[in-house]
């Protein structure tokens, strides 16, 4: 189905598409790119509210590129016995490297380099329970193939030459242990997001950015009619799709409740945002090559586990520590104040202030990083970095989650830290809720929302598929053969360790 001129018609004339994106972020760029090698003959158009995709969570100082693998983050793995979390999410990364990889072989996408760097991934932590901790964590890990390469280490000179700059000037009185595992990545989703919409358009998908959608209805004959704000010239448009995908971030809520689509009902969203002080100075960052996570603090959110990150953004290296969490009622960086309240409905009042008592330790928590001084900022690197000068870092403001809150039978409500697909009306509408681990398992996720929404098309598509991702008919971690294979090639193609 082709479709006709986009601005300027009518609500029941508008043109038809076959699928429509909404947001110019990762999600429904890797949405595009895929459909765009498994059904070419589709028109599809991606619409974004900003002038640029990208713009959003998926700019590279809005997140910290760490390429979820599992590897580090302490926070899947609460209790270090259990790894299922951490071996699914890692899981799900492979299958990112295998997409990946496959459009670098096809020319598809552009020199790896511009947004994959080797870069270890660590875990640093200090006092005796910490690192009682952490050395359990190590013994379950190297149990599976995909975490079997992982080194562990309670030796301060070992520590010391896999991060000497955080272990200058440091009390040798305190215990301290580290794990690292050096084919981790370093990921700038903001070039990656924008080489995949630029595919879309090459193989014919149109982009059309400053369009803001407003409505989303669904007519008697099944199809949806999309309308907003055209902030060019002609100031609103309308246009009718099959297919839609609300990847919107922080304001997918507040669309699909617009679709009056019931597998919403009861939900809500808690944005939590967050600030990093950032170091430029090539002396610093030649010294510390690597992606260290540690413990949050009691009653902080999982987003909040602090980590100094080696970034690597058009080619050029910088540290990034944090983070620091802010609150705002904006859902999106760039959006509005107003924009939590447009979301709260009768039916998810009652899940959002259960989630506000339940979870008092986090609203203490995020009220004592709004009244954190720069100083105490500073203090807090200071616990990485003993010898920080405040004169090197500059704090920036990253991007903006929405956390999603859902409707729970024992507790009415509950806080999720992840990520999910609804769909709806007969698969005829999808849209991506949640934050971490988002972008790093984005082709993972956008492949259960095909097999959702379009199980007649499956059997058709498997073959690419299969060439794309291997890993979706034989998991990347099914023996130590496969893991070390699927990382040599497509470490190989993709340029990293």
């Amino acid at each position: 189905m082709k479709e006709r001129e986009l601005i300027g018609e009518s609500v029941d004339t508008g043109p038809e598409f076959d699928v429509v994106l909404i947001g110019g972020g990762i999600m429904s760029a890797t949405l595009g790119a895929l459909l765009s090698r498994l059904q070419p003959d589709w028109s599809v158009v991606l619409l974004e509210r900003l002038d640029r995709a990208a713009g959003e969570s998926s700019a590279p100082w809005n997140n910290a590129g760490t390429g979820h693998a599992g590897l580090c983050e302490l926070n899947y793995m609460p209790d270090p016995g259990d790894s299922t979390k951490a071996e699914q999410i890692g899981r799900q990364f492979q299958l990112s490297r295998q997409f990946w990889a496959s459009l670098v072989e096809s020319g598809d996408l552009p020199a790896p380099a511009t947004f994959v760097n080797s870069t270890p991934h660590m875990n640093v932590v200090f006092g005796a329970r910490d690192v009682a901790y952490l050395r359990k964590r190590f013994d379950t890990l190297r149990l599976s193939p995909m975490f079997s390469a992982m080194k562990y280490s309670e030796d301060r000179e070992m520590i010391r030459r896999w991060v000497p700059l955080m272990m200058e000037g440091r009390a040798d009185t305190e215990p301290v242990a580290a794990t690292r595992y050096d084919a981790g990545t370093d990921v700038e989703f903001g070039i990656l997001t924008s080489d995949l919409v630029k595919m879309m358009e090459t193989r014919g998908a149109r982009v059309r950015t400053r369009h803001e959608v407003t409505g989303l209805r669904r007519g008697p004959d099944g199809l949806w009619t999309v309308t907003g704000r055209n902030y060019g010239e002609s100031g609103h448009f309308s246009l009718r799709s099959r297919f839609v995908f609300v990847g919107a971030g922080g304001y997918a809520l507040k669309l699909l409740q617009k679709a009056r689509i019931p597998e919403v009902r009861g939900y809500a969203v808690f944005p939590i945002g967050a600030q990093f002080l950032r170091a430029d100075q090539r002396d610093l960052v030649v010294r510390h090559d690597a992606k260290v996570y540690s413990q949050a603090a009691v009653g902080a959110p999982p987003m909040s586990v602090p980590h100094l990150d080696k970034r690597v953004i058009d080619g050029a290296g910088s540290l990034m520590f944090g983070p620091y969490a802010t609150f705002s009622t904006r859902l999106l960086k760039h959006g509005k104040l107003s924009d939590l309240f447009t979301t709260v409905r009768l039916h998810n009042i009652a899940p959002l202030v259960a989630v506000g008592i339940q979870n008092l330790p986090l609203v203490r928590y995020l009220v004592s990083q709004l009244l954190t001084s720069r100083s105490r900022k500073l203090r807090q690197l200071k616990r990485f970095l003993p010898t920080a000068d405040d004169t090197d870092w500059t704090l920036i403001t990253a991007g903006q989650r929405a956390q999603l809150i859902k409707p729970h039978p024992r507790k009415i409500g509950t806080l999720t830290f992840g990520t999910e697909v609804v769909t709806s009306a007969g698969g005829t509408i999808a849209g991506l809720l949640g934050a971490s681990p988002g972008a790093s398992i984005a082709p993972a996720a956008m492949l259960d929302l095909l097999d959702t929404c379009f199980p007649d098309r499956m059997r058709q598509w498997r073959p690419t598929l299969r060439q794309m991702m291997p890993g979706i008919d034989r998991p990347v971690d099914a023996d130590q053969a496969t893991v070390d294979a699927n990382l040599d090639r497509t470490g190989r193609i993709l340029g990293v360790a």
